[in-house]
């Protein structure tokens, strides 16, 4: 993404630099974790960013990090992002982030966004009372000068106003559709021999383009899955749409959607309709398939809680069970369409319906993107980032994280609170321990072999693929393999190979086994076959040794798995490092 907008001469700025995971209190959390955690998870996606891309900008987050400020740290701004990494952009606060400005540029962070009278006071009288160094100072005007200099506007580009919206909406539809993940499918999609469609469930009628606050922006308009399903020659049931017409006037207020800043505190969350089981009835007979979206908004601003958002409310779960009881009755088949943004619970519904459609948030050409994937148009190929669990408290994280999701007013986001002392510091959630460590997510779930609802990496296809031929080298510092893909089934589609690395007899607490590369084919015939070659540096194979203070690479046998998902793996070969 980086490297896509910065070869138009579009500057990026990578956010938020480091362990900003939870927005509760984000202004002054603490995030206590161990060095060999912040490498290996929370440092990597920078890292990796940097050595590929070199952003023009980095943002630095809100939150502490063991006790500094993220913003005010010359470790991580100075020591790690360009000693460690050669980062050669600048770094940027968040707004209105940190609580020294002198502290700030000493360490590092270049620009202080938007910038305060107070601010500035605090800068001049540091800088005349020699706490502010003028070698600091220069080096970071240097920096802003150079990303000045080295923009667009420097070199009088004549920029237009006219951009090709047709083609952007294009563009976002088909990556939308790349994204979306089927995780389930009982012969029921693509939608062949249906006309007539009844759409239950709020966001059916009103799709969530985006989250909150920074996580989303302002789309000139947004497709539904009715609009999306109308423009590919569907009908629309009437009576599954009248009754939401009338509920939607019942709830006037309700259905009104929060515009700019108020958007950040105030998440659309419109009430979920309650259907009669005569409603129900008159829907199914009068339609040839039921589609039911579940939709959520999150995003910045507060965090999520369990209840009636991880687990879906009891009006959801009434209305997933009574539709698939009168379709099933009737012979029809019913669909689930997740609207969301993150993982909900899905492992005490997920039998019901006959498919379900992970969509997220598509943004403005959504409905249209979704439309896609449940017609055929699209063959399905995402996979999921992140495991859905049978339960929340699987996740270890889960016993320290802050579940009461109360948004954070416009104050405190923006001004931050008074300091707290270190006796209340425990009440007012002021930092988070982060105890699991390296264990997140799928590292986890593999090691504590816990069941889960759908795994890391996973994701169906209308049709199926084979993997054939693989062959493991290690030449020139780097484990170059490759295999072929074959697609076996009836219907043109692409895959996404995914390649974990597992370290045999380790003598370290490493994860059983870790991501390391991935590639998708191109879209692949009845019956085409591809040749997939992947390289991996060996020092991805390394860990963090906190003893020694530095990466540090295992010798010995490591097997490299190649597979669909992170627990549906096809092929395995072992090497010696």
């Amino acid at each position: 993404m980086v490297n896509g907008i910065e070869a138009n001469g579009v500057g990026t700025s990578v956010k938020h630099y480091v362990a900003n995971n939870q927005e509760t209190n984000r202004n002054f959390n603490d995030a206590i974790v161990s060095e060999r955690a912040m490498r290996e998870i929370y440092l990597k996606g920078f890292e990796i960013i940097v050595e590929k891309s070199q952003p023009w900008t980095i943002m630095s987050s809100y939150n502490k990090f063991n006790g500094t400020y993220t913003s005010e740290s010359k470790y991580l701004l100075t020591d790690v992002l360009r000693g460690d990494w050669g980062f050669e952009g600048i770094v940027m606060s968040d707004w209105f982030g940190g609580q020294d400005a002198p502290a700030q540029i000493s360490a590092g962070n270049d620009l202080l966004e938007p910038g305060t009278k107070r601010q500035w006071d605090a800068l001049i009288e540091a800088q005349e009372n020699g706490t502010l160094s003028m070698e600091d100072i220069d080096i970071s005007v240097k920096r802003i000068l150079k990303l000045i200099l080295g923009s667009k506007k420097m070199q009088n580009y004549q920029y237009g106003n006219n951009p090709d919206l047709d083609a952007h909406a294009e563009i976002t539809r088909q990556s939308a559709a790349e994204g979306m993940v089927l995780l389930k499918n009982e012969e029921t999609l693509p939608l062949q021999n249906i006309r007539n469609i009844a759409l239950l469930g709020v966001t059916s009628y009103d799709f969530i383009a985006g989250g909150t606050g920074s996580g989303d922006v302002n789309e000139a308009y947004t497709v539904s899955l009715e609009e999306g399903l109308k423009n590919t020659g569907f009908e629309i049931n009437e009576t599954a749409k009248s009754i939401f017409e009338a509920h939607k006037a019942a709830n006037k207020e309700a259905f009104v959607k929060p515009e700019g800043m108020n958007a950040m505190f105030q998440p659309y969350d419109p009430p979920e309709i309650v259907f009669t089981s005569e409603q129900l009835n008159q829907i199914a007979e009068s339609s040839d398939i039921a589609i039911i979206t579940i939709g959520r908004n999150s995003g910045e601003g507060g965090d999520r809680i369990e209840k009636d958002d991880f687990l879906l409310s009891q009006e959801e779960q009434d209305m997933i069970t009574s539709t698939c009881e009168v379709f099933h009755a009737a012979g029809k088949k019913v669909v689930v369409v997740m609207n969301i943004g993150g993982v909900i619970e899905t492992a005490s519904w997920k039998e019901k319906p006959d498919a379900i459609l992970l969509a997220w948030q598509g943004g403005q050409e959504g409905g249209n993107s979704a439309a896609d994937i449940l017609s055929g148009k699209v063959n399905p190929s995402g996979k999921l980032p992140m495991t859905f669990p049978a339960n929340l408290n699987d996740h270890a994280s889960n016993a320290n994280f802050p579940l009461d999701g109360t948004p954070m007013s416009m104050t405190d986001l923006f001004f931050g609170k008074k300091e707290v002392s270190e006796a209340e510091k425990v009440k007012d959630k002021d930092f988070t321990n982060y105890e699991e460590g390296i264990y997140v997510g799928y590292r986890h779930f593999d090691k504590e072999n816990l069941k889960v609802s759908f795994p890391f990496g996973f994701g169906l296809s209308y049709t199926d693929f084979a993997y054939n031929n693989m062959e493991v080298s290690v030449l020139n510092d780097a484990v170059n393999v490759k295999l072929t893909v074959e697609n076996t089934g009836s219907q043109a589609g692409k895959e996404v190979v995914q390649v974990y690395v597992s370290k045999i007899n380790t003598t370290i607490d490493r994860p059983l086994q870790e991501l390391k590369a991935f590639a998708k084919t191109k879209e692949l015939g009845a019956g085409e076959t591809t040749e997939i070659t992947i390289h991996i540096p060996v020092s991805a194979l390394s860990y963090w040794d906190e003893g020694k203070a530095g990466w540090a690479l295992e010798n010995g046998t490591y097997s490299i798995r190649v597979g669909s998902s992170s627990r549906d793996i096809r092929l395995n070969e072992e090497i010696e490092i």
